[in-house]
């Protein structure tokens, strides 16, 4: 079976407390969004086996989340063993949730290949402990998500016509870094209530709390925040704790002509 498992953007994060054990609550929108990777699941036979393509993964197969999906599955039904192909095409290290996705369209396929039977609820739950926002991907629609990023609920978004620019450079930034350089503090502005105003109105109220720290760090990211508004975003941020930052554009003519400036970096124009 193939399926293909799609990135995510935050609209608006905002970091809420550090909780003793360590992590962090948070209030975000995630958006799922069309940049794919490809997963192919087949049975084989002997020793289940992982074997990526496309953008370098840099981990052994038994680390890499999809295969904890697959021991997760195999852990309580038994399965038979696979061989499972990944393109990687989704960036890593981006705030695009590439390997989270994974994971849970791991479970998902699993899931449908075996006639396995287990709810949709209680696959997030699985998906929950391989990884913060690995949950959302198994219900893969907008969804507000609170404490750790695993608390969801649905939640009207509507980008549909946007065309949505995503420009990630050379670099990453490490997630565990990013949050050891943020002061958490309760939120100021309703989330929800932000999110359901017009995109053009976004821009000063929606805000992604790892912004200040890590553009401090890095100034590039700000450098291209600002060219995505210059080149007509209806708003701009960084996703996650980075290093992607997006614009959302009235029109994809918009949003290509905005992708040719961004010669050092990789670009992707996304029509929603």
């Amino acid at each position: 079976m193939i399926t293909f498992p799609n990135a995510k953007i935050n609209l608006g994060l905002n970091i809420v407390e550090r909780r003793p054990d360590g992590y962090h609550n948070i209030e975000t929108v995630f958006y799922p969004i069309p940049l794919t990777d490809v997963l192919e699941i087949v049975p084989a036979e002997g020793e289940t086996s992982l074997t990526c393509y496309g953008n370098k993964v840099d981990c052994p197969p038994e680390k890499n989340l999809v295969m904890k999906a697959y021991r997760l599955l195999q852990e309580k039904y038994d399965l038979p063993p696979v061989a499972i192909h990944l393109y990687k095409h989704i960036p890593d290290g981006a705030g695009l949730g590439g390997g989270s996705s994974d994971a849970a369209h791991t479970l998902l396929i699993l899931n449908s290949m075996f006639d396995l039977g287990v709810p949709q609820d209680d696959l997030a739950a699985m998906a929950a402990t391989l990884g913060a926002d690995c949950a959302f991907f198994i219900y893969n629609r907008p969804m507000m998500a609170t404490d750790i990023g695993d608390v969801l609920s649905p939640i009207e978004v509507n980008l549909q016509g946007k065309s949505l620019l995503l420009v990630k450079p050379p670099f990453g930034v490490d997630t565990r870094t990013a949050y050891s350089r943020v002061v958490p503090a309760p939120a100021t502005v309703d989330l929800s209530h932000t999110i359901a105003r017009p995109v053009e109105m976004w821009d000063g109220t929606l805000k992604n709390d790892f912004e200040p720290s890590v553009f401090a760090a890095l100034p590039q990211l700000w450098l291209i925040k600002a060219q995505l508004f210059d080149a007509g975003a209806e708003y701009a941020a960084m996703s996650g704790s980075g290093s992607t930052v997006f614009g959302l554009f009235g029109s994809d003519k918009l949003a290509e002509a905005a992708a040719d400036t961004f010669t050092d970096c990789a670009t992707f124009v996304l029509h929603l």
